[in-house]
């Protein structure tokens, strides 16, 4: 593993950390301050800018205050630059189960999520 793979996956661990501990800072720390996210699931179009999903974050139980368990997992990595990567990756806020693809630009020398698109289902 390269040495720009095992930062990609510091910073998407990092998310991870953030999604369970429902932390916006921790979601600071790995989102670009104008990171935009989106879906279309459940018949809901949302494209959220980061001051709007921080409200999300900020307003939901966490995993991990409900002693949810974990279901961190990188499905793949693609690296198609030195500063550009695709990052897809499965994760739960019960009752469902998501996949993630995280878009990663490396600014000033850090792995910044730039945008995130996710589909889910429910657990089983």
């Amino acid at each position: 593993m390269t040495d720009e793979t095992k930062a990609i996956l510091a910073t998407v661990q990092g998310y991870f950390d953030a999604l369970y501990d429902g932390s916006v800072a921790g979601f600071r720390a790995v989102f670009h301050p104008e990171a935009q996210l989106f879906t279309a699931e459940g018949g809901t179009t949302a494209a959220l800018g980061m001051e709007d999903y921080m409200t999300r974050v900020a307003g939901r139980a966490s995993p991990a205050s409900r002693n949810d368990p974990r279901f961190d997992k990188v499905i793949g990595v693609t690296q198609t630059s030195a500063t550009t990567a695709h990052v897809r990756v499965q994760d739960a806020l019960l009752p469902n189960h998501f996949v993630d693809d995280l878009l990663l630009v490396k600014f000033d020398g850090d792995w910044k999520i730039v945008c995130k698109t996710w589909a889910y289902r429910a657990a089983p």
